[in-house]
């Protein structure tokens, strides 16, 4: 079973034709050496009105938005509110609103955090945190791109071992539609050369040395040396919530 997923989760869906196969293969190595923007331009006139964007808010993602804001502002940009997000997360939501004229739409669970809990004798992100992440980010998430056929992420292959081999461009077996990585190939010091330089607006948690930023309860600041993603799940095995693992 991946990470994130859970026995009650659908299975995948169908395998996309060797015809977009070798479209989305070509357009990736096409695209491998365009700047950022570039691809974010082009993934919103390839896929126009069908395309979408899921964001954690975090200084891919604001960047991301950045670009967004110029070159296709219409796209449809989400976030999966877990209802265990930082208060600074979703107070930089409505910054970037103020910035950009962008509202990041808000997709929730089907249940609130207490009758979450409620069900399930207490918080399962300390007894079980993949069906926690796979009931409250994974299951939204299909929900949501069901409604699209390509979706831009902000993940970068330096990240971690699951994300290494992202493509550019390519077909996510996950949940059956188009993947648009514009920062797959750059480093974290790249982005945030480009935050700074274009004053992007990002979360102040990472001025307090928390990196990645996830659910409040299962992430903290890192120190000196660790990775990237150290501080999510911290003293577990697990590192991906599953929406960017291996499928």
């Amino acid at each position: 079973m991946a990470v994130g997923e859970t026995e009650s989760s659908p299975p995948e869906p169908a395998a996309p034709s060797a015809e977009l196969r070798e479209e989305l293969a070509r357009a990736s190595r096409d695209l491998e050496a365009s700047p950022p923007r570039d691809i974010v331009r082009w993934a919103a006139e390839r896929y126009a009105g069908r395309l979408t964007m899921a964001t954690a808010f975090g200084p891919e993602g604001c960047l991301i938005i950045h670009w967004l804001a110029e070159v296709a502002p219409r796209t449809h940009v989400f976030n999966l509110e877990t209802g265990y997000q930082f208060r600074e997360t979703l107070e930089l939501r409505d910054r970037i609103a103020r910035r950009y004229g962008i509202e990041v739409a808000l997709e929730r669970p089907e249940t609130t955090v207490e009758e979450y809990e409620r069900s399930h004798g207490g918080p399962l992100y300390r007894t079980d945190p993949d069906r926690c992440c796979g009931d409250r980010k994974l299951a939204v998430i299909r929900r949501v791109l069901a409604g699209f056929d390509a979706w831009m992420s902000g993940i970068r292959r330096d990240q971690s071992p699951d994300r290494a081999a992202a493509p550019i461009v390519g077909w996510d077996h996950k949940f059956g539609v188009v993947k648009v990585s514009p920062l797959a190939n750059w480093t974290k010091a790249q982005v945030w050369d480009a935050i700074v330089r274009d004053d992007v607006p990002y979360n102040p948690l990472h001025d307090k040395g928390y990196v990645s930023i996830g659910c409040q309860p299962c992430t903290r600041a890192i120190g000196a040396g660790e990775d990237e993603r150290a501080g999510r799940w911290s003293g577990t095995a697990k590192t991906e919530c599953g929406l960017h693992s291996r499928g």
